[in-house]
C-alpha cells in the first residue's frame, strides 16, 4: 500500500479512539485517555489521512525543555501506523514536519516492532549455563524480519536509538515476558506453567486464597487498599512509589474510555489483602501493569493465584497476549533483577526484543543541551 500521499494533523480524541477499536491490538499508551493519566505533559492525538481516509493516529505527549518553549514530542509504545510498510519514510517525515511545527526540538518513539523472541526453555537453560550473561548471548526462537527492515529503515532515516542498561530505558522496556494465548484453553496455558508456578497456584486454592476482581465504578473503593498494599511493597523492594492520586486518575481516564478497559484485583487470605493488582487490555493484548504482595502470608501464594486469575480472565475476555511487562536482558547469577525474570519464566511464555525506542533530532542544538541535561539528571539518581 503507498503511503506517498499522507498527511497528518491533530484529531479528536474520539475519532483517535475509533481506530484504536478498529485495531487488533495497540497499546495502551497510545489510547486518548493516557493523555490525561501523563497530566504533567501536554498531549494530542494525532491522525494519518490518505485522502479523507484516517489511516494512523498517536498519542504525543509534549516534554517542555527548561526555560525555553521548545518540546520533545513523545510517543510510548507508538505510533499506531502500518508498521509493515515499505515505505516507512512516508508514514514518519510528515509526522516530524508536523510536531516541529508545533514547537519539538526532538521526536522520540517507541514503535510496537517485535525483534526476537526467545522461549520459556531457551532463557531457562541460559539462566543455568554460567558462560549466558545476557539474551543476546542465546540463538533466539524466533527472529523477526520486520523488525530487522524497521530497524535498518530508521537509521537511514536519520532516527538514534536510545542506549538502554540492563533492558530498561528512561522511558518504556525493550525488553519484556508475554504469554502466548491465541488458541489456547486454561488447561493449555496451565499445563505450560512449571511445576512450581503449577504448585504454588494448587497451594493457594487449597489453603483458601480468594481472588476478588473489581471493574468500573466498584474500583475506586478499593483502591486505597491496593495502594496500602503498593506502598509496603515498594518499601520492601526498594523502588519509589506512585502517589495514590495517580491510581484514581489512571482509573477514571482508562475506565472512562472503555468499561473493561482496566481492572483491580485482591487476593485475600482469610480476610487479609496478601497480593493486588492492576490489569489492563486494549482488543487482543492484556497487560499485567501494577502489582503488589504482603510481606506476611508469602506460603500462602497469593501473588500465584492472582496472576492465575488475570490469565484467565484474559482468556475469557478473547486476549491473544498476556503481558507481564518489563524484564531486563541479563541473566547473569548476579544480577539483582534475575529473580523477577525467573518468577516470569516459570509461567511458560517467552521473552520478547522490541526494537526500542528512538529519537530524531529536529533542532540539534536544542537536543544536544536536552541530552546533556538527561544524562545530568540521570546521573544525580
Amino acid at each position: 500500500m503507498s503511503s506517498a500521499a499522507l498527511t497528518v494533523r491533530e484529531i479528536p480524541a474520539a475519532d483517535h479512539l475509533e481506530l484504536i477499536r478498529s485495531r487488533h491490538s495497540a497499546s495502551f499508551l497510545q489510547t486518548p485517555a493516557w493523555g490525561r493519566v501523563k497530566s504533567e505533559w501536554r498531549h494530542e492525538s494525532l491522525g494519518w489521512f490518505r485522502g479523507s481516509e484516517l489511516v494512523g493516529a498517536a498519542l504525543v505527549l509534549y516534554r517542555q525543555l527548561p526555560k525555553v518553549k521548545r518540546y520533545l514530542a513523545y510517543l510510548p509504545e507508538g505510533p499506531v501506523i502500518d508498521w509493515d510498510d515499505d515505505d516507512l519514510a512516508g508514514w514518519l517525515r510528515p509526522m516530524a514536519a508536523y510536531l516541529k511545527s508545533r514547537g519539538a526540538f526532538g521526536v522520540r518513539m517507541g514503535p510496537p516492532v517485535v525483534t526476537r523472541r526467545w522461549d520459556a526453555a531457551t532463557v531457562k537453560a541460559g539462566i543455568a549455563d554460567d558462560d549466558v550473561r545476557r539474551l543476546g548471548d542465546l540463538a533466539p526462537t524466533e527472529r523477526s524480519h520486520g523488525g530487522a527492515r524497521v530497524t535498518a529503515q530508521l537509521r537511514d532515516y536519520g532516527w538514534r536509538a536510545q542506549a538502554v542498561e540492563g533492558g530498561f530505558a528512561a522511558g518504556q522496556p525493550q525488553y519484556v515476558f508475554q504469554i502466548p494465548l491465541a488458541g489456547r484453553t486454561e488447561d493449555q496455558v496451565l499445563a505450560g506453567m512449571n511445576q512450581l508456578w503449577r504448585r504454588n497456584i494448587k497451594k493457594a486454592a487449597k489453603e483458601g486464597v480468594e481472588v476478588t476482581s473489581y471493574d468500573g465504578p466498584a474500583i475506586e473503593p478499593e483502591l486505597k487498599s491496593f495502594h496500602d498494599l503498593y506502598v509496603h511493597t515498594a518499601e520492601r523492594d526498594h523502588f519509589t512509589p506512585r502517589p495514590l492520586s495517580y491510581f484514581h486518575t489512571m482509573v477514571d481516564a482508562l475506565g472512562g474510555e472503555e468499561p473493561d478497559r482496566i481492572r483491580l484485583y485482591h487476593a485475600r487470605h482469610e480476610g487479609t489483602l496478601v497480593a493486588s493488582t492492576i490489569a489492563i487490555r486494549v482488543g487482543a493484548h492484556a497487560w499485567y501493569s501494577y502489582g503488589a504482595s504482603s510481606t506476611e502470608k508469602r506460603d500462602v501464594r497469593g501473588s500465584n493465584a492472582v496472576q492465575w486469575q488475570m490469565i484467565r480472565d484474559a482468556i475469557a475476555a478473547g486476549a491473544e497476549v498476556y503481558d507481564l511487562r518489563g524484564i531486563t536482558d541479563t541473566l547473569a547469577s548476579d544480577d539483582p533483577h534475575l529473580g523477577l525474570i525467573q518468577f516470569k519464566v516459570g509461567t511458560g511464555g517467552e521473552a520478547v526484543e522490541y526494537v526500542g525506542e528512538w529519537d530524531l533530532p529536529l533542532n540539534k542544538a536544542l537536543y544536544a543541551a536536552f541530552d546533556v541535561y538527561m544524562r545530568r539528571r540521570s546521573g544525580a539518581r
